[in-house]
């Protein structure tokens, strides 16, 4: 049956514009992009097949749009469509860190630093600079390790930070294994950042720990 044929409160569209996006399943958000599915089958069908192939939907979205493009269903266009629409997110997100606009939502910080490392294969240790009104000044990408572990130089991370005149930043790193439980050397780390940041006049805002789940802030565990 085709989606058309559908009662109209469970078409995809529709649903959307009566309830809101959070109602639909991914498959439902991903039909909304290919707009018809392959032969024989509706968008949806086609979605579900996809998501179950080669998804979940992190990871499938985590592909380039050249590999998405050679999926089943997708081709060079939609596949374009999808990586625009995954950049407008990270953007923003990104939006209420940019330079001008205060941070009034410490939380934005994490939810960019998970949308900007979740994805990495290996681990990444990232910062963000911020001027004396907490405000964003740049996102760095500091250092990158293995799937074991990033070996993060304080003075570095102080030259960075003196080259943009921050006087604060906040720095992430991923977890490749999914698991944001802070380790013991996590730990560790963050006491000398903020040890060697203070003697610069820099405050080590938080640290935030990305894995599947949602970000795990040190500063919140009092550990910052």
């Amino acid at each position: 049956m085709h989606i058309h044929d559908w009662p109209a409160l469970e078409r995809p569209r529709e649903k959307l514009l009566a309830r809101g996006a959070g109602v639909l399943s991914d498959a439902e958000l991903l039909a909304l992009f290919l707009g018809s599915g392959l032969r024989g089958q509706d968008a949806v069908t086609t979605a579900r097949g996809l998501l179950a192939a080669h998804g979940p939907l992190r990871v499938l979205l985590e592909r380039s749009a050249a590999e998405l493009a050679e999926l089943p269903g997708l081709g060079p266009a939609r596949a374009c469509q999808l990586s625009a629409a995954l950049e407008l997110c990270n953007r923003y997100l990104a939006a209420g860190l940019e330079r001008g606009e205060a941070m009034t939502d410490p939380g934005a910080a994490g939810r960019y630093f998970a949308q900007r490392l979740r994805g990495h294969p290996q681990e990444v240790f990232a910062a963000l600079f911020m001027d004396t009104r907490h405000r964003a000044l740049a996102f760095e990408e500091l250092f990158r390790g293995t799937v074991d572990g990033a070996e993060v130089h304080p003075r570095e991370v102080v030259r960075r930070a003196l080259a943009h005149n921050a006087a604060a930043i906040i720095v992430g790193h991923n977890h490749p294994s999914g698991s944001a439980e802070p380790s013991a050397a996590d730990r560790a780390v963050t006491a000398r950042l903020k040890q060697s940041l203070a003697l610069v006049d820099v405050r080590l805002l938080d640290h935030f720990v990305i894995g599947d789940g949602a970000p795990v802030s040190l500063a919140a565990r009092g550990w910052v």
